[in-house]
């Protein structure tokens, strides 16, 4: 049996469409980027996601050969500005700080936040890790882990402990404390954590699961009391100070993250040219200096690892969330 001519034309036709499609992503890296690329943070200037987005765009623009332009998206936890990135063109021209909040707390907390936080990006490069610190004032009866335990079990309505706002890290840190040493804890949210470390030095609040950037210089300046860091190991930032991990609960860690994503479609090869990129500049002496400086661990973990380290953290969240009853209108 042979071919007609048209049978074989649409046959020779459809294998070279199939060849092209296979070329095309390469092609597009080859040629990528030729015009400005927007870094979209999902917060307000000047905090971790903030400073992070102008190191990278720095680096980038440099390396590239392109302007890198920062856009700040702040609103409703980071998810505002991550919605806006994941309906850009998936043509390597855009790209988001993800961070813990908007890339795997949110979407258990809100209604709709507009995104999924996996299937709405191509994960990019998880730049690192910044671990939460549990503090008291300086004069606070609570003067050990031990302390706090001891007296959140005695009262009633537990103790009080503040946070950036519903659904931040500081927020479900306490939520999981509770939930691990099985005892009541008030929350009172702050819209940011400015206010909620002056609530805690004014004494409205017994303590805080705070950021450590924000919290050692108070620490440093002797008006708050380091408990416990809530990572895995201790912090280079305070030495001597535990992770809760060794103070008895052995199942908790919680660790800020902050990260880079794509839009969902990104070509793989622009990925791959941008996390080898940002990978570049987080080796750089004065990076690594300002990172650390920030108490920030580095990281640098590739596509596939930061992918599956997000969806352990979206489960995980949708865990202590469901568990706390914790919801926003």
């Amino acid at each position: 049996m042979t071919l007609s001519k048209k049978s074989l034309f649409l046959a020779l036709l459809g294998g070279f469409a199939l060849s092209m499609a296979s070329v095309a992503p390469a092609l597009a890296a080859d040629d990528w980027p030729s015009k400005p690329i927007t870094y979209v943070v999902p917060f307000a200037p000047g905090g971790a996601t903030d400073i992070l987005g102008r190191t990278y765009s720095q680096a980038l623009s440099e390396a590239l050969g392109v302007p890198v332009v920062v856009e700040n998206k702040p609103g409703t936890g980071g998810s505002l500005g991550s919605a806006y990135a994941s309906r850009a063109k998936p043509d390597g021209y855009t790209v988001v700080g993800g961070t813990i909040s908007s890339h795997s707390i949110n979407v258990s907390i809100y209604p709709s936040i507009g995104y999924d936080p996996v299937t709405s990006f191509e994960p990019i490069i998880l730049t690192g890790t910044l671990p939460n610190v549990l503090v008291v004032r300086a004069d606070s009866d609570i003067k050990s882990v031990d302390d706090l335990i001891a007296k959140a079990k005695q009262k009633a309505d537990g103790v009080t402990y503040g946070s950036s706002g519903v659904g931040s890290s500081q927020h479900l840190a306490g939520a999981l404390f509770a939930g691990t040493i099985g005892a009541q804890m008030l929350h009172v949210p702050y819209k940011g954590s400015s206010p909620s470390l002056q609530a805690l030095v004014a004494g409205d609040i017994d303590l805080l699961f705070d950021n450590i950037t924000s919290a050692v210089p108070l620490i440093e300046g002797g008006q708050l009391r380091a408990l416990a860091v809530t990572s895995s190991t201790p912090a280079e930032a305070l030495p001597g100070i535990k992770p809760l991990k060794e103070l008895g609960l052995k199942d908790y860690e919680v660790v800020s993250w902050q990260a880079v994503f794509a839009p969902a479609g990104t070509p793989k090869p622009i990925v791959d040219k941008l996390h080898k990129t940002m990978y570049g500049a987080l080796q750089k002496p004065e990076v690594k200096e300002r990172l650390k400086n920030l108490g920030m661990t580095v990281s640098g973990a590739g596509p596939e690892e930061l992918g599956a380290f997000q969806k352990a953290e979206v489960a995980k969240w949708e865990k202590v969330v469901r568990d706390a009853n914790i919801k926003v209108n």
